[in-house]
């Protein structure tokens, strides 16, 4: 059996519109690796099985949990070298919160970043 997904929900008068879970997730990753002083998300491929099923892996090390409207958001990265860890994990906080919040319109409770390594800096 699947595991049931969430969605966000809008309705009016005109229809609804439903955003599912996986789209949250991929924007909330993309939000998290454009912040300077990550490295990348962090996986564990062990306990990812989606890869193995064909889905693409677009938001692995994002994990949400939508309960109505409360969205609650734990992104798991590597950082990067020579950065404050704090600094980059308020930073985050602030890309993601923003870029859900403006993207999809819902509003986001929290954002927990979880430092799951420290890289090397990239070339950018």
């Amino acid at each position: 059996m699947g595991e049931q997904k969430g969605y966000i929900k809008n309705s009016d008068d005109k229809g609804s519109i439903n955003i599912s879970e996986d789209v949250v997730a991929i924007i909330a990753a993309s939000a998290a690796v454009e912040v300077e002083g990550v490295h990348g998300l962090f996986y564990s491929p062990g306990k990812e099985i989606t890869h193995m099923i064909g889905k693409r892996g677009f938001s692995r090390g994002v994990k949400l949990n939508i309960e109505g409207d409360d969205i609650t958001i734990d992104v798991h990265i590597v950082a990067e070298m020579g950065f404050s860890i704090s600094d980059v994990g308020v930073a985050i906080q602030k890309a993601v919160t923003s870029a859900i919040e403006d993207t999809v319109g819902a509003k986001v409770n929290a954002v927990n970043v979880h430092i799951c390594g420290v890289a090397l800096k990239k070339n950018r």
